[in-house]
């Protein structure tokens, strides 16, 4: 057994994930490294999520009968638990979603239909980046198209990195809000935030920052990352599907106007108008994600338990492990930083010219799942010239025998493909 310093003490925690027992394809133990797509559920929260439906499960707020006040104590204390996960000044800063996607949709929408000094129009800008998820890409240009705002975008380096060589020219006095990732799901890259939430402020920028792949495994300040909006999800830290989070600074909240309308985000109604409720019901129209939002609760105090800084550092500890092990198989190209340093724990590459979709096909047979395609960022792969990447992902319960794992299903690969 490959023994890393900082790692967890995997063999403990992976007997929480009921799932990492399974065997497929003919008794194959399951090696999961799909972990930047979705997370696997501790029983702690699936445990949760049962104890609601069995015990707790209404409608929240208004309601004055037991199970309703139940709900929404369950309910409004995972707010409470997201905004000191994420050291959120305020709980009233934090909002529900469905997933990050809508979150980053939400963010748009307010920036379209707002007021001075807020607006977003014809005279104005929007930036991004080359290495962005579909997600924080397409209604950046949906509101482009909207408005007639001018779309810009910072490319990217040879070695998988930002180019903030032309910073001051894409970010100027007409920019008005600047929306990038904090790590590339595909790339793994760390983005410098400093310099580019400093070059934003200089301008009166508004920035928004997508978090989903860094709020499972790292800390995660809102506050010293001084954005003004971070989005991130609850399923690929631990919690069931269907829960995302919006976090933004209360003055903000509180002069943007909301993106749906309907149940619980209103003060009054009457037939001619309407007034809202203040942050964050204001944004959260309908019957939210209750059940989901208790599980991404239970994940919070199941990740707090362990520590985030110590899976960050069990993280880094295999994807130093992961880069090396992976420099060994010929042929291979990892597209991205090459070195752990500043990046996260999903790796992709290339294999000679084996499609991914074959090498991922080959290594299911295996029993060993891991992601292929464009993950949802087909600039980059238009930027590198390749039609897709295999990528293999890693999470607190992973191990150095899974990636060992990896080596030898790609060694297999090679073979089976001549």
């Amino acid at each position: 057994m490959t023994l890393l310093p900082g790692l967890l003490d995997t063999e403990a925690i992976r007997k929480d994930f009921p799932v990492l027992d399974r065997q497929v394809h003919d008794g194959k133990k399951l090696v999961y490294l799909d972990n930047a797509a979705t997370s696997q559920k501790p029983r702690q929260v699936l445990d949760a999520l049962n104890e609601y439906y069995e015990r707790h499960n209404a409608n929240v707020h208004r309601g004055v009968h037991v199970l309703a006040e139940e709900a929404t104590a369950l309910y409004e204390g995972a707010r409470d638990k997201v905004a000191e996960f994420i050291n959120a000044p305020s709980r009233d800063e934090v909002i529900f979603t469905k997933n990050a996607s809508e979150s980053l949709n939400l963010v748009a929408n307010m920036l379209g239909w707002a007021d001075e000094p807020y607006r977003v129009d014809h005279e104005t800008e929007i930036v991004i980046t080359e290495m962005e998820h579909h997600s924080n890409i397409v209604p950046w240009q949906l509101l482009s198209q909207r408005t007639g705002a001018k779309l810009k975008w910072f490319g990217l380096t040879d070695d998988g990195r930002l180019d903030l060589s032309n910073i001051d020219e894409i970010i100027t006095e007409k920019t008005k809000i600047v929306s990038f990732v904090l790590v590339s799901n595909i790339l793994g890259t760390f983005n410098p935030v400093e310099a580019i939430v400093r070059r934003a402020q200089e301008v009166g920028a508004l920035v928004c920052i997508d978090a989903s792949q860094a709020a499972p495994h790292m800390p995660l300040d809102v506050q010293a990352l001084q954005a003004d909006f971070v989005a991130f999800t609850g399923h690929k830290m631990c919690a069931p599907t269907g829960v995302g989070i919006l976090w933004g600074r209360q003055e903000l909240l509180e002069d943007l106007p909301p993106f749906l309308g309907g149940g619980e985000m209103i003060e009054t109604v009457s037939m001619h108008s309407s007034t809202y409720a203040p942050a964050p019901h204001k944004f959260e129209a309908g019957t939210p994600p209750i059940a989901q939002a208790v599980g991404l609760g239970a994940a919070i105090d199941y990740l707090n338990s362990i520590g985030m800084e110590k899976i960050a550092a069990h993280e880094h500890a295999l994807t130093e492990y992961a880069v090396k092990r992976l420099s060994e198989v010929p042929d291979l190209r990892i597209i991205g930083p090459t070195t752990a340093e500043e990046r996260g724990a999903a790796i992709s590459f290339t294999l000679g010219d084996i499609h991914p979709h074959d090498v991922g096909q080959v290594l299911d047979e295996q029993g060993i799942a891991v992601r292929v395609g464009h993950h949802c960022a087909r600039p980059v792969c238009l930027r590198y010239g390749i039609p897709a990447t295999t990528r293999a992902s890693f999470y607190l319960y992973s191990t150095p025998g899974e990636i060992d794992a990896l080596v030898e299903g790609l060694d297999y690969v090679r073979n089976f493909f001549g």
